[in-house]
């Protein structure tokens, strides 16, 4: 018998009693909390001046993005564990743009709907800042599931929609106006089946004298608990009733301009019309529109020295306003610049007030946690000019132009390679 082995029999209790004592250590070890690691950053943007309206955040920061999220908004972020920083002072670092008023569902057709007349939204969006656009009623409840199929389940940009009165959308005259195609109980079924993406119901194109088409349109609003987008192509029917008939948190669009198909909300000595600034005050949302006929300077300058302001910028892009005076949601952006509106406030419109007009709280801001939605932009300094639809010039000193722009935590647009290396000829 060895030596080692009689030291243990004769010691049974020490023996038994310093395996427990290693037990008892090991099991409060194993038990005590992990030492957490710092969380490994994918972007980190160092520098930029942050604009969230909704946190009510106007000054420099940093802002961290990894999975996809947000994860810290902050002075000075640690640059370690960080797989890519980004210096993007001078800037401004805002949340993604949300352009309100659009019509993306391509396709070969003439016209709109599944046509050649509306624009695939990647083509123009990531350049200009903007990381979710809202169709605006190019389809309705028989065609909608095409849409989502051919452009929105396949597009980078988040697409959202206005669903349209009209049973198959932007079909043009006359079947856009047949009222036995207005079905309320089937265009609110639609919206709830994808609540995710159909915020609000749309109704535009009609010539006709009669309440029913818009009475359908803001019943399947109310069954379904969305705000109703009235693009106003409705000539034979009263703007104040129109107004009237309207809830709060509505939205008019094409609101400054001088169409011939629609009362002007300036009346003949450029004032705004009472019944309109009732309108405001009831709720209703005003959006730009611009498209290629549908912004004035005679109308919207006036109109902002009287305090009605857009709610939203949407640009009303298609095939053909983008090649316009519309240009882009940026460019709308500028003219109001150099208008005289500050930048704060235009963010404040372009992002979490347009979230709100369609009753998306998760987007146009950059809480932690939210997704990576980020538009970088800069102010250019010299001498533009911009275009209304009628081809009036306005002069102006400052253009707003998109730097960067995030995706839901991945770079979709890089103008003046931020994020790039630099090459250097071996």
């Amino acid at each position: 018998m060895s030596k080692n082995h009689l030291l243990v029999k004769d010691r049974p209790y020490e023996v038994f009693s310093g395996l427990i004592a290693k037990f008892v250590v090991a099991l409060f070890l194993f038990s005590l909390p992990a030492v957490a690691q710092p969380q490994e950053i994918d972007i980190l943007l160092k520098g930029g001046h942050v604009i969230d309206p909704k946190s009510k955040i106007d000054s420099r920061m940093d802002v961290a993005i990894a999975n996809g999220k947000i994860i810290k908004v902050a002075e000075d972020i640690p640059v370690t564990n960080t797989k890519k920083v980004i210096d993007v002072s001078g800037m401004y670092v805002t949340p993604g743009l949300i352009d309100l008023h659009t019509h993306v569902f391509v396709g070969s057709n003439q016209g709109f709907a599944d046509g050649f007349s509306s624009l695939s939204p990647d083509d123009i969006t990531f350049k200009a800042g903007i990381t979710t656009v809202v169709d605006a009623g190019t389809s309705g409840w028989r065609n909608f599931p095409l849409f989502k199929k051919q452009v929105i389940d396949r597009s980078s940009t988040r697409v959202l929609a206005f669903l349209n009165i009209a049973g198959s959308g932007m079909t043009g005259f006359p079947s856009e106006e047949d009222i036995n195609d207005m079905d309320s109980h089937m265009t609110s079924l639609v919206i709830q089946q994808y609540p995710e993406i159909i915020v609000g119901v749309k109704i535009g194109h009609y010539r006709g004298s009669e309440w029913i088409p818009l009475d359908r349109a803001l019943e399947a609003g109310r069954i379904a608990n969305v705000p109703l987008l009235l693009e106003c192509h409705l000539p034979l029917l009263p703007l104040e009733g129109i107004l009237e008939r309207m809830r709060p948190g509505d939205i008019y669009t094409h609101s400054f301009c001088t169409a011939t198909d629609r009362s002007c909300l300036l009346d003949e000595q450029g004032i705004v019309r009472p019944y309109v600034l009732e309108a405001q005050k009831k709720g209703i949302r005003f959006d730009v529109g611009h498209g290629g006929a549908m912004f004035h300077f005679s109308v919207a300058v006036p109109a902002m020295k009287q305090g009605l302001l857009p709610n939203s910028f949407g640009s009303d892009l298609h095939r053909f306003s983008m090649n316009s005076g519309m240009k882009n949601m940026l460019d709308i952006m500028s003219k109001y610049l150099n208008m005289g509106m500050n930048i704060q406030d235009i963010i404040f419109r372009a992002t979490w007030n347009s979230a709100n007009s369609i009753k998306r709280a998760d987007l146009g801001q950059m809480d932690e946690g939210a997704e990576a939605d980020i538009a970088i932009l800069s102010i250019r300094k010299g001498s533009f000019g911009f275009i209304d639809a009628g081809g009036n010039k306005m002069d102006g000193d400052r253009r707003i132009e998109a730097e960067m722009t995030i995706r839901a935590g991945k770079i979709v647009w890089d103008q003046n390679g931020l994020a790039a290396q630099n090459w250097v000829k071996k």
